[in-house]
């Protein structure tokens, strides 16, 4: 077998192991974590979303789809992907540093009984965590997404689903799980 077949053989496995896995230990989580989504916006809340990097075009990705529609149609669903507004981005990071550009969202727009999804693969995203922190200080639930078990971002999570793996391999599983937990949400509100 040639390298490159091999390389697509070896990838494709990777994917199947991580799956198993997502099978094997997150069931209940995805579960909970839906019911948390369901939950949140049955009683007014929003969800925000927030990561850096990949993570970034999947909090986006995950606003679209419950904001406007992932396969059935309903009304739109309460989500901000804390990720898209560029002013606000750039100025937080100008006069405050990197590490908060989603805190200060949160400070802004976050209430009791809100959502803040953080994605983290390392666990360890200093402007993830500080996010994280100050929404569970304002009463807000914590759902995170991360690729590293035992983490700080799973420790002050209230739901964390985990996946482990190399980054690209762990977002790609993340995509799947946040694409049940779409469908499910919406599924509630159909």
């Amino acid at each position: 077998m040639d390298s490159k077949k091999k390389r697509v053989l070896d990838t494709i496995a990777l994917h199947k192991k991580l799956l198993a896995d997502l099978e094997a230990n997150c069931l209940d989580k995805i579960a909970i974590a839906a019911k948390m989504l369901i939950d949140c916006i049955r009683a007014g809340g929003c969800i925000y979303i927030c990561g850096n990097g990949g993570s970034a075009a999947d909090a986006q990705h995950i606003a679209a789809e419950l904001v406007g529609r992932f396969v059935r149609e309903r009304k739109g669903l309460p989500a901000v992907a804390l990720t898209t507004d560029t002013s606000n981005l750039t100025s937080i990071a100008n006069d405050y540093g990197f590490e908060h550009i989603f805190r200060r969202q949160v400070e802004a727009l976050v209430k009791e009984g809100d959502v803040l999804w953080a994605f983290s693969t390392s666990g360890t995203s200093k402007n993830v965590l500080a996010a994280a922190e100050l929404a569970k200080e304002k009463g807000a639930s914590v759902l995170a997404f991360t690729g590293k078990k035992d983490s700080p971002l799973e420790r002050m999570s209230d739901v964390c689903l985990c996946v482990e793996g190399p980054t690209a391999t762990v977002q790609e599983i993340h995509q799947v799980a946040y694409h049940i937990l779409c469908d499910l949400a919406e599924e509630a509100f159909a």
